[in-house]
């Protein structure tokens, strides 16, 4: 018997399929960044009003919890108050070491992330493009420039009325449309669309628990919705898949999908608490986002403070 919401592995490759011969950033280099154009910017520009600059990163985390064994390393270098010489020029410093990937930290995942079936988004073989020294293709340099366009939150939670989903359930095709009708929008080509589901809210309100095992994220069925708007870049408060996976043979669907088929670079484990509130005072759900990854020319990805300016 299916469990409900199951997908099963040939479901899974025909709709692996279909979104990449329809998706416009299925196999272009640069995937569906191109779909965010100079005048879809400036647009975006457009959607300030009030000058609210909101960061959508959580604070780095630098403890060992259930769903972070190995947090990133924060050394702080400066004189101590009990310090001999307490005159002239000295400088505070800091050294840092994190796990771009990890479960709890905000990043981004550039193209080359995702390897399936020995390939790389737009059919790259991995073994040409991945090497001790990097990625040569697909790597987080394709955003070098930044991404900047109109940003745009779906609040799945606050369309069935509760503070967060819970860990398993996932967000379906249904409840995307229903959240934007409900929020008075239209998501289109070149939108960087962002996802609630709560995640962090309640990790903050009851503690860290076992994501790997557990979380709220999107069906794989729904990325049919973000392939029809033509949305660039899709950015969630969790890691975006639903865990467990509904689809036996792949841990991660919506990676895989969005990656690797549609091109799309994916924002895990924001904090969207600030703009949501935010958001429900104005009335109005779309922003200017901009997302400046750093600048390692070979990674899978990057820590990420996306700012969504209203």
């Amino acid at each position: 018997m299916r469990t409900p919401g199951e997908m099963s592995g040939a479901e899974f490759q025909s709709l692996y399929r279909s979104l990449r011969s329809t998706a416009p950033g299925g196999t272009t280099p640069r995937g569906a960044l191109d779909t965010i154009t100079h005048e879809q910017v400036l647009a975006a520009v457009r959607e300030i009003r009030s000058g609210r600059s909101v960061s959508l990163a959580a604070p780095v985390n630098t403890r060992t919890a259930p769903d972070d064994a190995e947090p990133a390393e924060h050394r702080f270098i400066a004189p101590t108050g009990g310090d001999p010489e307490p005159s002239g020029l000295r400088f505070a410093r800091d050294r840092i070491a994190m796990n771009i990937h990890g479960d709890v930290d905000s990043h981004i995942d550039a193209l080359c992330h995702v390897i399936y079936d020995g390939t790389l988004h737009g059919g790259v073989p991995a073994a040409d493009a991945l090497s001790p020294d990097g990625a040569s293709e697909g790597s987080i340099d394709l955003a070098r420039d930044g991404i900047v366009g109109r940003g745009v939150l779906l609040d799945i939670p606050r369309l069935h009325g509760v503070p967060w989903l819970e860990p398993g359930a996932h967000v379906t095709i249904e409840d995307l449309a229903a959240a934007e009708a409900r929020q008075g929008l239209r998501i289109g080509r070149g939108d960087i669309l962002l996802v609630r589901v709560g995640h962090r809210r309640r990790r903050d309100e009851l503690g860290p628990w076992d994501v790997a095992g557990a979380r709220a994220g999107l069906h794989p069925a729904a990325l049919v919705f973000l392939a029809d708007r033509q949305v660039a870049v899709l950015g969630g408060d969790g890691n975006n898949d639903t865990a467990p996976s509904v689809t036996r043979d792949v841990a991660f669907p919506v990676h895989v999908l969005a990656i690797h088929a549609m091109g799309l670079h994916l924002l895990d484990y924001l904090r969207f608490e600030d703009l949501a509130s935010l958001c429900a005072r104005e009335g109005r759900w779309s922003f200017l986002c901009v997302i400046a990854p750093l600048r390692l020319p070979t990674a899978t990805g990057s820590p990420v403070n996306p700012l969504a300016i209203l």
